[in-house]
């Protein structure tokens, strides 16, 4: 008969291993202290991605968006997407920021482009001559220039303020065309496609100086897009759509999967 230290130290051992096991099977990326929101516009709701969820209603979030995609690989304590489509910076101060508290840690946000109503000039030079396009990209760039800083500052600011514990992660959008390949590619014209690439740069400038400002982090997810924008060969935005025009210029399954999904969670992460 073992001595009955013996037999409490394999024991003990036995329930160290144990635990081992436990914690190894546990999901490496989990973040169960994580309370996370996802706020934002179509590009954050997942518009074009596939996988719209019913009960979303107009807001058109999709299963496959990169906020839901986040969560259910890091099973976060908690996690609400109130992204919506059409949003702008005074659509998420009045409808979303609800669905931040002091528990929030963890926020994300998409938003300007319906701002300075980028969406309906994208539809425009689709629907439209390149000179009617260009015009309407004129005026987006106006009014980033004037209106949308102090539109930022607000949301960016009623962020922290409903969420002052939180981690704010501001993200961008992605070009549009990869310009060296706009010759072979049909559709709008290469002024249209420049313009509206140029536009987006400008957008994401002011957007990344709003979150400078605010002490956020700004993730570009240009890089990320890069080889598969509309022209390249495997492309994570659509294109031009007559049929389902709300889709166009949006991201793919794979765009958010593979574009917005790894530059949010090395965000995440920092």
């Amino acid at each position: 008969m073992l001595p009955r230290k013996v037999v409490l130290s394999a024991a003990f051992s036995v329930v160290l291993a144990a635990a081992g096991l436990i914690a190894a099977a546990a999901p490496a990326s989990a973040a169960g202290g994580v309370n996370y929101v996802a706020l934002g516009d179509s590009y954050a709701a997942g518009v074009g991605a596939g996988g719209t969820i019913s009960s979303s209603g107009p807001c058109d979030r999709s299963a496959n968006a990169f906020a839901p995609l986040w969560a259910r690989a890091h099973a976060p304590a908690s996690f609400v997407s109130v992204a919506c489509s059409g949003a702008t910076t005074g659509t998420v101060i009045a409808t979303q920021l609800s669905a931040l508290s002091a528990a929030t840690t963890l926020v994300s946000v998409v938003i300007g482009g319906n701002d300075v109503g980028f969406s309906a000039t994208m539809e425009t030079c689709v629907l439209h001559s390149t000179s009617t396009c260009v015009a309407a990209i004129q005026a987006d760039e106006a009014q980033v220039s004037s209106a949308l800083p102090g539109e930022l500052n607000n949301v960016l600011g009623d962020i922290t303020g409903a969420a002052p514990h939180a981690r704010v992660i501001v993200l961008g959008y992605p070009d549009l065309y990869d310009l060296s390949r706009s010759p072979g590619c049909i559709g709008l014209s290469t002024t249209d496609r420049a313009d509206l690439n140029q536009a987006a740069g400008q957008l994401d400038a002011a957007i990344q100086a709003a979150a400078a400002a605010h002490g956020d982090a700004f993730v570009d997810v240009r890089p990320a897009f890069a080889g598969h924008d509309i022209c390249d060969a495997s492309p994570w935005l659509h294109a031009v759509n007559i049929l389902h025009v709300s889709e166009s210029y949006h991201p793919t399954a794979a765009g958010q999967a593979d574009g917005y999904l790894p530059a949010f969670t090395a965000a995440a992460a920092g």
